[in-house]
């Protein structure tokens, strides 16, 4: 049996540094998604959201050790943000902001193999979001991202560094603000959090 650190394969999605914006050319990565709206801090379905996908996550590492022999370890949370209205997104108006939660996968996951994980796990469990995860490939490309360490409400300064640098670069911003939980906020003083801020440009 292998044991497999999905963060050390794909090394050039997890590894940033702090006040240091890089480009990124990225690969299409698998993963475990689901779709909403609203406050991430106050919305039910946030919370329900979050709290499908990592059962769900879990159950298909099982699958997988159990069809193959290798193990590896389930990925942090990630997300997509962005608003309808982008101008709203920027200013902070919570409740108006759209999201996707979503935790990679390796490539040996399959759609087949992830839709029967989802309604099996989601019947055991009684999840009240499982039906919504979906199984999917995100083809981000050239992105630029940067290190952020503190609350995720300080956020903003990183943000606005990170666009300062992909324009210096000539480029423009494109697809929808990417974060990477790299921290346990249950675990974790919000002082010391680190979140990997991404941004895909062209």
């Amino acid at each position: 049996m292998a044991s497999i650190d999905l963060k050390k394969v794909y090394k050039e999605s997890y590894t940033a540094r702090v006040g240091e914006p890089a480009l990124v050319k990225l690969l299409p990565r698998r993963f475990l998604m689901i779709d909403g709206a609203g406050d991430p801090n106050t919305a039910s379905e946030y919370a329900d959201a979050v709290a499908a996908l990592y059962p769900i996550a879990y159950a298909l590492r099982a699958t997988i050790k159990a069809e193959t022999g290798d193990a590896y370890t389930v990925m942090p949370l990630e997300g997509l943000w962005w608003a309808d209205d982008m101008d709203t997104f920027s200013q902070g108006r919570k409740g108006d902001w759209r999201w996707t939660a979503m935790i990679a996968v390796p490539e040996v996951a399959t759609p087949a193999g992830a839709a029967g994980v989802i309604a099996e796990t989601t019947s055991e469990r009684g999840l009240v979001a499982g039906r919504r995860v979906r199984f999917e490939v995100l083809d981000e490309g050239m992105s630029a991202q940067v290190m952020h360490v503190g609350p995720y409400t300080a956020e903003m300064p990183t943000i606005e560094m990170l666009h300062r640098y992909i324009a210096g670069q000539g480029l423009t911003l494109r697809g929808h603000h990417h974060e990477i939980y790299l921290s346990d906020p249950r675990r974790t003083a919000p002082e010391k959090l680190k979140t990997i801020i991404r941004q895909p440009a062209a």
